[in-house]
């Protein structure tokens, strides 16, 4: 079963286009990463999955709800971290997170339980009663990932986990999420290269709105006939236009 589908999905902004037909399908269970350039329509993509923008056109589904008109039933479903950092930061870490278990239903005993478990397998535990505006910008983003996991979703969205991170943060935060695999079903958007390579089971490669490629990152360098996953992308992505929403910032 297909945790993400899409079939056809387009979005513009005025004159541009910032999807053009995308035909998406992430099976239950994996780690996706949609990997493009600035303006390729990653971000845009997100929002219509998470149900933060409306389509153009086209259908998309989680776990068989469509985005649209089912949009109560995926709400309950998924969850965001997006990319900039989303904590109450004058709260502790773990203030933050029995706050958000209580808003998503859990009782008091429950909400605990959750807190303590995230805590401990984010490795949060040293920085749990700390307040979250004194955490450096590697715990901070492990804090983003533990408040998206709270509710319990079955699908986890991850728009640029890592963006801004230095390079030992983010070899950390990449063991965090790796850890996720089996647990719930990731879509990971990404402009690394190497994040992509490191912790997808598959990736798809979106150039102006569409999906060029998708495969392991050893399919796509085969499919380029190149020899490394950097030339893979070039390859595969070139002669796009790459003017899409994320330039424009709707």
């Amino acid at each position: 079963m297909n945790a993400v589908e899409t079939k056809g999905l387009t979005k513009h902004f005025g004159p541009v286009q910032a999807l053009s037909g995308l035909d998406l399908a992430v099976p239950a269970g994996t780690l996706y990463a949609l990997l493009g350039v600035n303006g390729a329509g990653k971000s845009t993509a997100i929002k219509i999955l998470t149900g933060l923008l409306p389509p153009s056109g086209g259908e998309a589904r989680i776990l068989g709800y469509d985005v649209v008109r089912q949009r109560e039933a995926v709400k309950r479903r998924i969850s965001l971290c997006p990319q900039d950092t989303a904590v109450a930061p004058n709260l502790t870490a773990e203030e933050n997170l029995i706050l958000l278990a209580g808003l998503s239903g859990a009782r008091r005993k429950e909400a605990r339980v959750r807190t303590e478990a995230l805590l401990e397998s984010l490795q949060l535990q040293p920085v749990a009663r700390r307040r979250a505006k004194t955490l450096s910008g590697g715990f901070q983003r492990r804090l983003s990932i533990a408040m998206a996991l709270i509710s319990q979703p079955q699908v986890l969205f991850l728009d640029e986990p890592t963006l801004g991170l230095d390079v030992l943060a983010r070899r950390e935060l990449w063991q965090v999420i790796r850890e996720l695999k089996g647990q719930v079903t990731v879509v990971l958007t990404t402009h690394y290269l190497e994040e992509a390579q490191a912790l997808a089971d598959s990736i798809g490669i979106l150039s102006r709105g569409r999906l060029t490629a998708q495969g392991t990152a050893e399919a796509l360098i085969r499919r380029s006939g190149q020899g490394n996953l950097e030339d893979a992308f070039v390859a595969l992505t070139k002669g796009s236009d790459t003017s899409g929403e994320e330039g424009q910032n709707p």
